[in-house]
C-alpha cells in the first residue's frame, strides 16, 4: 500500500510541473491572431508635394528688336592751313565749343601783305598802259579815216590795246590771289562744333597744299544734332518691310520712323531718334543694311565713337501669354512647363519661347491663359504625380508691361530683375 501511495503521489506531481512548463511556453510566444492583424496593415504613405501654381500673366505688348549702334558726327573737318607760314598764334583752348568763323590760328602775314602791295603796283602799270594804248587807237581812228594812217598801223595799235586790257586783267587776278592768300593766314572755323587739341604750336612751320602734304592743325567735330549708325539684319529689314505694307508701321522700315536709345549704363531706353537714312544696299559679307537716326544732343550726352542700344518695334501690339523664367524647365530635346489640372495631377507641356517683356518670357505655344502653372517647387513635381498646389493667383505677374514706341521707359513701371 504505501508503494502505491507514493507512485501515484509522484505521477501526480509531474503532471503539476507539465502544466506549469506548457503555461510558461504559452506565455512568451504571441498569438496566432494578433500576427496575422500586423500582417495584413498597409504602411502609411507620405503626403503629396506642396507646390505653388499660378496662372499666365495675359497683357498687350511689343517685341523689339535690339542693335548694337555706334554714335559719329554729321560733321567733321581736319583743319589744314591753305598757305604755307610760319605760325604765329593759336587762338583756341584744346577741347573747347566753336563757332562757325572763329579765330582759331593766325600765320605770319608779313609775305603775303607785301605780295599785294606788289600786285596792285603792277595792276597800276597794267592800268597805265591800258589807258595809253586806248589813247592812241582813239588818236589813230580819225587819220585812218582820211587815210593819214594806213590800217596796218591803226591794227597794231588796237592789237596794243587788247594786250594791254588781258595784262591788266591779269594784274587785277594776281590782287585777288593775294588778297585771298593774305585772309588765308587768318584760319578760322568752317563749322560749329567742338574742337581737339592743337597739333601745332607758336613758332612752326605749316606746310599748305595736298591733303597728304599739308599740315594738320587740329579737327572739329559737330555735336548737336547727331547720327547714329546701326546695322540691320536681312531678315529683320524684310520683316518690316511687311509690316509696313500691311499698314502696321515700324521705325525699321520708314524714313522717319522713331528709335528707341540706351547707353550702356541705362537699362530702360530713355532716348529717341528718327531714322533719315537706309543704304541702298545691303553687306553682301554680312548680310546686313546699314540705317542711321539722328538724334537732337542738347546737353552733350553723346559724343561721336560712343556707343549704344537701339531698338526698334518688329511686331504690332499683340495679346501675348507670359510666365517667369523660373517656372520654365529644360532638358535636350525642348522647353515645358508643369501643368496641375482640375485632378491635382501634374501634367507636362512642351512650349515655343519669345523674347523677354519686362522680366517675363513670352510663351507663344503650349499652354493657355486659364492653365495653372508650377511657379515654385518644380524640382518636386513629376509628371502623372499627384500634388497639393497652393494657388497664387498674382505669383506669375512679377515683371511690368514693356513701354509702347514713343512713351518713355521712365513713365511705366520699373524693369523686374531676375
Amino acid at each position: 500500500m504505501r508503494n502505491l501511495v507514493g507512485s501515484r503521489g509522484g505521477a501526480c506531481t509531474l503532471l503539476v510541473l507539465g502544466g506549469l512548463a506548457l503555461a510558461l511556453a504559452g506565455c512568451d510566444q504571441p498569438s496566432a491572431s494578433s500576427s496575422d492583424k500586423a500582417k495584413a496593415a498597409p504602411p502609411a504613405k507620405p503626403p503629396p508635394p506642396v507646390v505653388t501654381v499660378s496662372r499666365p500673366v495675359v497683357r498687350e505688348i511689343v517685341e523689339w528688336d535690339e542693335y548694337t549702334a555706334r554714335f559719329d558726327a554729321m560733321e567733321q573737318v581736319e583743319v589744314r592751313a591753305r598757305v604755307s607760314g610760319y605760325l604765329m598764334n593759336v587762338a583756341f583752348k584744346d577741347g573747347q565749343f566753336v563757332k562757325k568763323g572763329d579765330l582759331l590760328y593766325e600765320i605770319d602775314a608779313r609775305p603775303f601783305e607785301r605780295a599785294l602791295d606788289q600786285a596792285r603796283a603792277e595792276l597800276a602799270q597794267a592800268v597805265t598802259k591800258a589807258e595809253n594804248a586806248s589813247l592812241d587807237v582813239e588818236r589813230g581812228r580819225p587819220l585812218v579815216e582820211r587815210r593819214v594812217m594806213s590800217e596796218k598801223v591803226f591794227d597794231d595799235r588796237s592789237n596794243l590795246l587788247r594786250e594791254a586790257q588781258a595784262a591788266m586783267k591779269v594784274a587785277e587776278a594776281k590782287v585777288a590771289t593775294a588778297e585771298l592768300d593774305l585772309a588765308f593766314t587768318r584760319i578760322t572755323a568752317p563749322i560749329d562744333g567742338r574742337i581737339g587739341r592743337s597739333l601745332v604750336t607758336p613758332g612752326n612751320w605749316i606746310s599748305a597744299g595736298a591733303a597728304a602734304n599739308a599740315t594738320l592743325l587740329t579737327s572739329i567735330v559737330s555735336q548737336d544734332p547727331i547720327y547714329l549708325y546701326f546695322d540691320v539684319s536681312e531678315a529683320n529689314y524684310l520683316k518690316y518691310k511687311r509690316l509696313a505694307e500691311r499698314g502696321e508701321t515700324t521705325g525699321g522700315a520708314v524714313l522717319g520712323g522713331t528709335v528707341e536709345i540706351a547707353m550702356a549704363d541705362e537699362r530702360n531706353f530713355p532716348h529717341r531718334g528718327r531714322l533719315d537714312f537706309l543704304d541702298n544696299r545691303l553687306d553682301q559679307g554680312t548680310a546686313t543694311l546699314r540705317a542711321r537716326a539722328v538724334v537732337d544732343n542738347p546737353s552733350q550726352l553723346f559724343s561721336p565713337g560712343m556707343f549704344a542700344r537701339v531698338r526698334i518695334p518688329g511686331t504690332p501690339r499683340y495679346q501675348a501669354i507670359l510666365l517667369p523664367d523660373a517656372a520654365i524647365g529644360t532638358d535636350q530635346a525642348s522647353k515645358f512647363v508643369l501643368v496641375v489640372g482640375a485632378d491635382n495631377v501634374v501634367a507636362r507641356r512642351p512650349v515655343r519661347l519669345g523674347p523677354l517683356d519686362g522680366g517675363l518670357r513670352v510663351i507663344r505655344e503650349g499652354i493657355k491663359a486659364d492653365d495653372w502653372v508650377v511657379t515654385n517647387g518644380i524640382q518636386r513635381a513629376r509628371p502623372g504625380m499627384t500634388v497639393e498646389p497652393k494657388r497664387d493667383a498674382a505669383g506669375a505677374a512679377a515683371g511690368p508691361a514693356s513701354s509702347p514706341a514713343g512713351v518713355p521707359p521712365s513713365a511705366a513701371a520699373p524693369a523686374h530683375r531676375n
